[in-house]
């Protein structure tokens, strides 16, 4: 069997290195693109492309996962392979006005906005006002970096029976009970630079079985049963004292916004660690309720160290794949795609060249809402495989995306 120039037999890897790479702990290297997909190479600081060779797969990989990157070298390719979208349109006349592209949320056949007035139900052929809903005053702080924040947002369950009223960038959030038309929790995440990430809340089941979970503090989940609000996550967090060691289970960790899987077994947070760098933690929420009480303390961080941007579009690609938007290091240029993370061992899978903008999973594609238009892009195939022109949905629901402006609601649900 032929050696390679690593100094091991085996098959070649994916990638190749300069020689000072093929090493148990690699230096920094820089990411030098091919120009063929987001295909690169790792150059380190000593060496340039002229010094690469080819190494075996468990060099490439090491390599890859422990050098950690300083940056970019080239531009990677974006595939466009636009093909008939298909699927099904609708539009009709709605003089709904959301207060942002935060406030249109799916419900079973048809949709909820919030609007100055409050909650608007909106069907296919009409839209009527339910009722006025209110946040607590925020508490004041500079905002001079900030001046769209903090802003409402709005979530729905899945069965359509609760919403919250949320103040991402903000402290506070509100839970209704659409059927009895009643409050039935009051959140609040303290202040502490909270006006840096979206308001951490998402529902969970349906029926006898709903439960929301949401930050009650700065570094801190818990999930509550609805519609009674009863805390199922009873557990002490306690923060260090002066002098003292650190607690077993303290987190130092500034959660975010929340995406839960499809099957409602985990949760990815789109948070941060202080000095900051975004830190996409996922957490088991199966464990979590069957027992393990600080399974939110002890989730996983997505390696290798993403130290990316955070407050960033992050979708479910299936089960057991996350898909984060901006490839690369926020201390160093970063380029328009996804990066894909395996749920369950944290390590990236592959990447994917020029998705930007807000972004849903769906059927094992990606759909991004651009100023441009809807793009679909399938990660296997590595490329863009449909645009929809002109129509900018701010709301999903099982393949069915809904855009409402210009007092219009449009609609488009994807071929099974």
């Amino acid at each position: 069997m032929t050696t390679l120039p690593c100094g091991h037999p085996g098959s070649i890897g994916s990638l190749r290195l300069c020689p000072h790479l093929a090493v148990e702990e690699p230096p920094s290297s820089t990411r030098h693109l091919t120009g063929v997909g987001t295909r690169y190479d790792l150059v380190c600081g000593e060496c340039t492309p002229a010094d690469l060779v080819d190494v075996c797969a468990s060099c490439a990989d090491r390599a890859d996962q422990r050098s950690f990157p300083s940056g970019w070298h080239g531009e990677p390719e974006v595939l466009l392979r636009d093909r008939e979208l298909g699927g099904t349109w609708s539009a009709r006349p709605c003089p709904v006005r959301p207060l942002n592209d935060g406030c249109l949320a799916p419900m079973p056949g048809h949709w909820l906005a919030l609007t100055a007035e409050g909650f608007v139900r909106i069907t296919d052929d009409d839209q009527w006002l339910i009722g006025p809903v209110e946040l607590p005053e925020e508490n004041p702080v500079d905002m001079r970096d900030f001046p769209d924040r903090p802003r409402r947002s709005l979530h729905t369950s899945r069965d359509g029976r609760f919403a919250a009223v949320v103040s991402d960038y903000g402290q506070f959030a509100t839970v209704v009970d659409l059927d009895e038309w009643s409050t039935v929790l009051h959140l609040d995440r303290d202040w502490n630079d909270n006006e840096l990430t979206r308001y951490p809340l998402a529902f969970l089941g349906e029926g006898e079985t709903a439960k929301v979970v949401a930050g009650t503090d700065w570094n801190r989940l818990d999930v509550f049963a609805l519609p009674g609000g009863e805390l199922l996550t009873d557990r002490e967090t306690a923060a260090p004292q002066e002098g003292a060691p650190e607690p077993e289970h303290y987190l130092d960790y500034f959660q975010g916004a929340l995406q839960v899987s499809p099957s409602e077994r985990s949760l990815v947070v789109d948070g941060w660690v202080w000095m900051p760098v975004g830190s996409p933690l996922v957490v088991d929420v199966a464990a979590w309720l069957a027992g393990d009480v600080h399974a939110a303390e002890t989730g996983r961080h997505l390696t290798p160290g993403r130290s990316s941007d955070w407050d960033t579009p992050i979708a479910w690609l299936d089960d057991t794949t996350i898909a984060i938007q901006r490839m690369g290091a926020s201390w160093q240029r970063m380029l328009d795609g996804v990066e894909l993370y395996d749920a369950q061992t944290g390590r990236r899978t592959g990447m994917l060249a020029g998705p930007a903008g807000r972004m849903w999973g769906h059927g094992g594609l990606l759909y991004v809402a651009t100023e441009a238009g809807l793009e679909v892009w399938d990660p296997a195939e590595g490329a863009r495989i449909g645009f929809a022109a002109g129509f900018r949905p701010t709301a999903h629901s099982e393949g069915t995306f809904a855009e409402l402006r210009d007092d219009q609601l449009r609609t488009w649900t994807a071929e099974a």
